[in-house]
């Protein structure tokens, strides 16, 4: 492929972000965003230790995603995407509702995915979750954009006072930057909220780290010791007292130690 700019679109029209220097290309499957459109910052810098083995794509869903598409679809358009861009198999790290659609991936397009990280996801959300995500997508559908950062986020960071202050004045900041459409979050929200893999997870073949922390709010540790255990070649890691996503020194050697294991280094 020709060398990407540090952010763009592809040629399938999905964005990315791009990260590191390495030899190889490592593809994140980003999580749920409020607008389809390349987006630096965490997702980006979350990843930055891979920097040295990879070149780093966080990549999410196309823009103006059509009624009724479904996280299969997605995954459909994560494998034309690295078909045209990379040729072959990469290794992929799946985000939250990215670890969903990897999950699709994985099972269908196993011939593309050399190795699988499943960051903080699990076969399905748990049951509140699935009940924010909603109302998160119905704010957004009638543009209350802060009303629905403030949801999500205080989903995330929980209701004690210092969090929902925290909450709120993040949500002012975040809705700033309106999305054109809410049409990118409505429909990815409503179809992980179909979203259910457990009975599909032994058709994934690929080396799989299920790595989470234990608190996370959006899948209970028996989701996340259900995934790995579906997963013929998986192990799981949880680390205690941790929320969404799991990040920290340990996770970075962790996910680096796996995806190292059958490379010279």
């Amino acid at each position: 492929m020709n060398a990407p700019r540090s952010s763009g679109y592809f040629r399938g029209g999905l964005p990315y972000n791009r990260l590191g220097h390495g030899p190889r290309p490592l593809v994140v499957f980003q999580g749920l965003a409020f607008e389809n459109k390349p987006q630096p910052g965490l997702a980006t810098s979350m990843y930055r230790f891979l920097g040295e083995d990879y070149t780093v794509f966080t990549v999410l869903r196309r823009p103006g995603l059509p009624q009724g598409y479904t996280l299969q679809d997605m995954a459909d358009d994560y494998a034309a995407m690295i078909r045209a861009e990379f040729g072959g198999p990469v290794d992929v790290i799946g985000i939250s509702t990215g670890g969903s659609i990897a999950q699709h991936f994985a099972a269908d397009h196993p011939d593309l995915v050399r190795r699988l990280v499943i960051h903080s996801s699990a076969h399905r959300l748990s049951d509140p979750a699935r009940a924010m995500q909603l109302e998160v997508a119905q704010l957004a559908g009638q543009r209350r954009w802060r009303e629905a950062w403030v949801v999500l986020l205080r989903f995330m960071l929980g209701t004690g006072p210092l969090a929902r202050g925290q909450a709120a004045l993040a949500a002012t900041l975040l809705s700033l930057s309106k999305p054109a459409d809410p049409s990118d979050l409505v429909i990815t929200v409503l179809a992980e909220d179909q979203f259910s893999f457990q009975d599909q997870l032994a058709r994934i073949a690929a080396p799989t780290l299920v790595v989470a922390g234990n608190r996370d709010p959006f899948y209970t540790p028996a989701l996340f010791q259900e995934t790995a255990a579906g997963i013929p070649n998986a192990r799981l890691i949880l680390y205690p007292g941790m929320g969404h996503p799991a990040s920290g020194k340990q996770f970075q050697q962790d996910v680096l130690a796996f995806l190292r294991e059958d490379r010279e280094c």
